[in-house]
C-alpha cells in the first residue's frame, strides 16, 4: 500500500474529504487504523499511516460510557475538535448517527466536518441488537450529504456483524450506495466469496473490518476491497499491555520491554507538528 507523510499542519476541511477520498484508490486497500484519542492518533500518523479512523468503542469505554448507545455524541465532537487541531486526516466513527432523526444526524455531521473531520462512519445496527429499516439509515446519509458534501460517508451494515438478516446485505447496500454514500463497510464478513461478490454489485468502495483469522491484506486486494479498518482491535490490545506490564511489576516476572519515552509522547502532543 503508497503510504504518504502524515499532515505538517492543519488543513481547510472543505479539501480534508476529497484527499480522504482518493486514499481509497490507491494501488492497494487503505488499511484504516482505528484510534481513541489524540495520543493514539498522532502515534498512528506518525508511523506512515496517512489517514486514522476513531473507535467507538475506544471512545466510549475511555469515558466510562456504553458504546453503541448514542451517549458519546458530545465525546465524540470533542475528539475530532483536537484531532482537526493537530492537523489529522481523520474519519469519525458515528454509531447511528447519535439520532434516528435525519435532520439531526446531519446537523451532527456539519459539526464534525467543522471541526476537521474528513469522514464518517454511519451504521444500521441497533444497541439492543436489531438491525434499523434500510430506508432510514439511507435517508441519514442522504441528509448528510446535502449538508456536508464534502464529508466521505461510510455507510456501515451490521448484517453480519450482528448476525442477522445476511441475506438482505446486498440490498442495503444498494440502498446506502444510492442515497448517495460514498463508501459501505460490511464488518463481519471475511468469506471471501461473499465479499467478491458484494465488490461485482457495488460502484463505491467497499469497506471490510480486519479479523486475524480472516484474509490478509493482499488477499482483500485482490478480491476488490478498497478499505481495511482495525475497529477497537488497537484499544482492546493497549488495554491488555497496560494490564500485562502492571502484573509483570506485581509478579516480578519479565514484561514487554517496548514503550515510547515520556519525551516522545509530549512531542505527540504538540499541534500542528
Amino acid at each position: 500500500m503508497t503510504q504518504t507523510s502524515p499532515p505538517t499542519g492543519r488543513q481547510p476541511a472543505r479539501c480534508s474529504g476529497h484527499r480522504f477520498a482518493r486514499l481509497h484508490h490507491g494501488s492497494g486497500p487503505l488499511l484504516l487504523p482505528n484510534a481513541w484519542d489524540h495520543a493514539s492518533a498522532a502515534a498512528l500518523a506518525a508511523a506512515g499511516f496517512p489517514a486514522v479512523g476513531t473507535t467507538s468503542l475506544g471512545v466510549a469505554a475511555a469515558a466510562g460510557l456504553p458504546d453503541g448507545a448514542a451517549a458519546t455524541a458530545e465525546a465524540t465532537v470533542a475528539l475530532a475538535r483536537r484531532l482537526g487541531r493537530g492537523g489529522l486526516l481523520f474519519s469519525v466513527d458515528a454509531e447511528g448517527g447519535f439520532s434516528d432523526e435525519p435532520a439531526e444526524v446531519a446537523a451532527w455531521a456539519r459539526r464534525l466536518h467543522e471541526a476537521g473531520a474528513a469522514g464518517v462512519n454511519i451504521e444500521d445496527g441497533r444497541p439492543d441488537g436489531t438491525l434499523a429499516p434500510p430506508g432510514l439509515l439511507a435517508a441519514k446519509v442522504a441528509a448528510v450529504k446535502a449538508a456536508v458534501p464534502g464529508l466521505f460517508v461510510n455507510a456501515r451494515t451490521d448484517t453480519h456483524w450482528l448476525g442477522t438478516r445476511r441475506e438482505e446485505t446486498a440490498d442495503r447496500l444498494a440502498r446506502y450506495e444510492q442515497a448517495g454514500a460514498d463508501g459501505v463497510f460490511v464488518p463481519g464478513l471475511s468469506d471471501p466469496e461473499g465479499i467478491a461478490a458484494l465488490v461485482a454489485g457495488l460502484r463505491v468502495p467497499l469497506n471490510i473490518l480486519h479479523r486475524p483469522d480472516g484474509p490478509g491484506l493482499g488477499e482483500l486486494a485482490a478480491l476488490g476491497v478498497r478499505r481495511v479498518s482495525l475497529g477497537s482491535l488497537l484499544y482492546r490490545r493497549a488495554l491488555a499491555a497496560a494490564v500485562d506490564a502492571a502484573t509483570a511489576v506485581r509478579d516480578g516476572r519479565p514484561g514487554t520491554p517496548d514503550a515510547l519515552s515520556y519525551a516522545r509522547v509530549q512531542a505527540l502532543a504538540a499541534p500542528g507538528r
